[in-house]
């Protein structure tokens, strides 16, 4: 077998990656040998490979979904924004510069297509089946000519596609009708079918639209996916916690102890990495918000200043917000504050950025005795160490680097009384650490918290992955997906009229 499948949607967010990991999922428990792939993302979570390369998250997240180890040929191309009008470009899990958006969509993007066909040429010929995840919409008519995520990587590796439709915001069938119309004929031909994602009630009342929707485009619905509450995977521009997601909609297990915690995350712009939270949320006991103003601190246990991929920027919003003051009163009367990666470098002494805002010298917030100087080379490593006496795992994603001047040592950081920073990112996924952190946080809080002794954030990661599995498997047409994925699509699909703009 030498299968595909390009899963498109209608809209951004219409649920294409989770529904991608979901038939990963599925396909790994038939036993096919699987993998996912997403020729170009934008997102600021991203992951290091075992092989050094940075990816998006959620192909990583799938690529779990699978059982297989994540490789930079699963996102052959990732986007970072660092403002409004430019991304930094990581091809194949290296940064090779930035570029605006027009300059990468005016020529620079078209020429990526050999290389985004490669490294899925790569896969297929490692995998029994590669199931790909599209961006946005494929009939974004402006975007069609340096397309490589969409329609273009479809007919250039000849994928069928299925449109993902989330039916929960509405007008799904003019969705569904409208996508295929705006497409050429070519394009036409590679589209399948249809899946509804989200649908609450009852399906026969929906039953009726999807046969009108068959006379209409010739093309049939592979299923009809019901809402489930907490499902998803590592967000890629969100700003939701998709693991709390989890724990708070199912059974709400009580704090073990008398007390919660209470963790204050400030949303600083071009935040990165946030899924670096989760693992607390996934706490029983613990509440992780997003703040963005002074007085929400206040009732804080614990305050994080995540990772960024602007940390001039992050630090000059703090000062504006007046976030800095009050995390600086926090570090003066011991209260905890955790620096991740961007977050750890704003704590320092002072930043020498002549790469990232070339802003220069920059005073930090001086809490941390360190000082940190911009390298145009990024740093990528998954290290593997020891804090609070138990072992930590993590990954690193920065051009900052960072000369600890003084402090007790943490994750190749520093620690200043219950001031923490690290460029770490993921280290609070291990189990035994997180809560060696938990009750150090709740010993310097007062608060009478208890870590959960059985929390394994590992086994609600596979719990979730397993609960998009049985969602396809249980309200997706499996046999003809199947055969759409084997085969490919069928044959004589009719041309909806007008198709794309000449």
């Amino acid at each position: 077998m030498n299968g595909g499948l390009l899963v498109a949607g209608t809209t951004s967010d219409a649920g294409k990656s989770v529904v991608t990991a979901g038939i990963c999922r599925w396909l790994v428990r038939r036993g096919v040998k699987v993998a996912p792939f997403k020729a170009q993302n934008m997102s600021l979570n991203s992951f290091v490979t075992r092989e050094g390369a940075e990816i998006g998250r959620a192909q990583a997240m799938q690529a779990q979904a699978c059982r297989v180890e994540p490789t930079a040929h699963m996102n052959p191309v990732l986007l970072k924004p660092g403002g409004e009008r430019s991304s930094q470009v990581v091809l194949l899990g290296r940064p090779v510069g930035e570029m605006s958006a027009r300059g990468y969509h005016g020529g620079r993007q078209e020429r990526l297509l050999g290389t985004v066909l490669d490294s899925l040429a790569e896969l297929r010929g490692t995998y029994d089946a590669v199931i790909c995840e599209g961006a946005g919409s494929p009939a974004e008519i402006n975007l069609r000519r340096t397309d490589i995520v969409n329609m273009g990587i479809a007919r250039g590796a000849r994928l069928p596609v299925l449109v993902v439709g989330d039916i929960d915001r509405g007008g799904v069938f003019a969705s569904f009708f409208g996508t295929v119309a705006l497409l050429a004929p070519e394009d036409q031909a590679l589209v399948a079918g249809f899946l509804v994602n989200k649908f609450r009630g009852d399906v026969s009342l929906l039953e009726p639209g999807l046969e009108m929707l068959h006379g209409l485009t010739g093309r049939r619905a592979y299923g009809v996916l019901p809402f489930r509450h907490g499902l998803g995977i590592d967000e890629e521009d969100g700003l939701r916690v998709s693991l709390r997601g989890t724990v708070r909609e199912s059974v709400v297990a009580p704090p073990v102890g008398e007390d919660v915690l209470r963790v204050a995350v400030c949303a600083v712009p071009l935040m990165s990495n946030f899924t670096d939270v989760d693992a607390l949320a996934a706490e029983p006991g613990v509440v992780v918000r997003f703040v963005d103003r002074p007085e929400e601190l206040a009732d804080a246990d614990l305050v994080i200043v995540p990772g960024t991929r602007g940390t001039v920027r992050a630090l000059q919003w703090l000062r504006e917000r007046g976030l800095a003051d009050a995390i600086a009163r926090r570090a003066a009367e011991q209260r905890p504050v955790l620096g991740i990666c961007g977050g750890f470098q704003v704590l320092g002494e002072h930043i020498e950025d002549d790469v990232e805002s070339r802003a220069g010298h920059v005073d930090g917030l001086g809490l941390l005795p360190v000082r940190v100087r911009f390298a145009r080379e990024k740093t990528l490593t998954r290290p593997v160490g020891e804090a609070l006496g138990e072992r930590v795992e993590g990954y690193e994603i920065h051009h900052g680097v960072a000369e600890v001047v003084e402090g007790e040592p943490f994750l190749d950081g520093c620690r200043v009384g219950q001031t923490w920073g690290t460029h770490w990112h993921g280290s609070l996924e291990s189990d035994g650490f997180r809560r060696a952190f938990l009750r150090e946080v709740a010993a310097a809080a007062g608060r009478r918290f208890v870590p959960a002794p059985d929390t394994s954030f590992a086994a609600l990661r596979e719990e979730q992955l397993d609960r998009l599995g049985d969602l396809i498997e249980h309200h997706a047409d499996t046999d003809a997906l199947w055969r759409l994925i084997e085969s490919g699509a069928p044959q004589g699909l009719p041309f909806i009229p007008p198709g794309a703009p000449a």
